[in-house]
């Protein structure tokens, strides 16, 4: 690798100087590179022989742009749809927004459409930039760009977790040699992205029970005892529970396409045990459907096919809250206000609140939670545990301290 200046003057008679660099890895192939300065060039020079020594230099780095990689990353990714190697639609369409809409940001992605509500206006994308050009600094940048526009701390989470994923491909296809986006972290204010999980009370999960009709009660019942998943619930079938031993087997999920994949981690395949009032209402709701077969769905639509999650919220989950503040306005002395509006997944927080007031070790409540790490449980709902340890450690201090 050498350096040397080059001078030359303009058809004004103007003097230029660049510092040239000429590059020849192990392979033979040739690069050059232009630099105004000679602290530029001896810079660019003393990186790149670095990563020659560590054996991550990629001189085709230069002929790729981000947009380039990410073209060639959602390509790989509809092929792995296509031969299902976990790969749903869901998730293709989850990245190709976070490209399309922000990475390498296409201002004509949503021409003749309807914008969505929750998209922000972003024109910070990275997708011109050559990969070669590419730092940890550069996507630092571009972090902080979504959050001034206004992205969530834990929708840029999600945006950048992609970005890691596209550059990841982009090293195994020799495209780049580091994944410069590795390690870039995400931090917002105190008060924002780790709030508490506040799950619905008792008293709400019995009021919205006593409304339900007898067949979606059974459904509102298993969800909030069990703490599946919405895409497990729907995906679920009469052979994954066994009443003799009491306990449901959660080995698949549905998304919102329709389309039926084994559980979102290895963690989600778990098995969890049935109370026995709620084993009871399975049995008397699998006397009353007429699909009853052991692959047959358990909580089907009309068809025998998938629930539609959305409609189902619309039609049967929100009007429970309808009718009890219905009911408050007839007769107030009689009924109570209702409770305030949760969405589904909130009872999947409260049948978790359910185990850990039941006294179950956070290690169970991870299991038949099916998160994929115990820490991942504490950080959800570690402050859901109470310990009398603190309060007696406390109490001994307090002891010593003042006799």
């Amino acid at each position: 690798m050498s350096i040397r200046k080059r001078t030359w003057k303009n058809a004004d008679g103007v003097e230029s100087t660049r510092w040239i660099v000429d590059i020849m890895d192990a392979n033979g192939h040739r690069e050059r590179r232009q630099f105004e300065s000679r602290k530029e060039a001896d810079a660019f020079r003393i990186a790149t022989e670095s990563q020659m020594r560590a054996g991550t230099f990629r001189g085709d780095a230069s002929k790729f742009t981000v947009k380039d990689a990410a073209d060639r990353f959602l390509d790989h990714c509809e092929g792995r749809r296509q031969r299902g190697e976990r790969m749903s639609r869901q998730n293709y369409k989850t990245m190709d927004g976070h490209i399309g809409n922000y990475i390498c940001r296409d201002p004509n992605r949503h021409e003749g459409k309807a914008r969505p509500s929750r998209l922000k206006k972003f024109d910070g994308g990275i997708g011109s930039i050559k990969l070669s050009q590419l730092t940890s600094r550069s996507v630092g940048d571009f972090r902080d760009r979504l959050r001034d526009a206004g992205v969530t701390v834990v929708t840029t989470r999600k945006i950048l977790s992609t970005l890691q994923q596209l550059l990841g491909y982009a090293v195994d296809q020799d495209m780049v040699g580091i994944n410069v986006a590795r390690g870039v972290k995400v931090i917002g204010r105190r008060d924002e992205g780790g709030r508490k999980i506040v799950p619905p009370s008792k008293e709400a999960m019995r009021a919205l029970l006593a409304v339900a009709d007898e067949d979606f009660r059974v459904k509102l019942a298993f969800a909030g005892a069990t703490g599946v998943r919405a895409g497990e619930l729907h995906a679920l079938r009469w052979r994954h529970i066994d009443f003799a031993r009491g306990e449901v087997k959660i080995e698949t999920r549905v998304d919102a396409y329709g389309e039926e994949d084994v559980t979102k981690t290895a963690a989600g395949m778990r098995t969890i045990p049935l109370a026995q009032p709620l084993i009871l209402m399975l049995k008397e709701w699998k006397l009353r459907t007429k699909r009853k077969k052991d692959d047959e769905l358990v909580f089907p639509n009309r068809r025998g096919w998938y629930t539609g999650h959305d409609n189902m919220i619309k039609r049967k989950f929100l009007p429970l809250f309808d009718a009890l503040a219905k009911k408050h306005e007839e007769d107030p002395t009689r009924h109570p206000e209702p409770p305030p509006r949760f969405n589904w997944h909130a009872l999947r927080h409260f049948a978790v609140s359910c185990w850990i007031e039941a006294g179950l070790s956070p290690k169970t409540v991870q299991t038949f939670a099916g998160h994929s790490s115990l820490q991942v449980t504490m950080d959800r709902y570690g402050h859901l545990f109470k310990s009398d340890d603190h309060k007696k450690a406390m109490d001994a201090i307090a002891a010593d301290m003042f006799g």
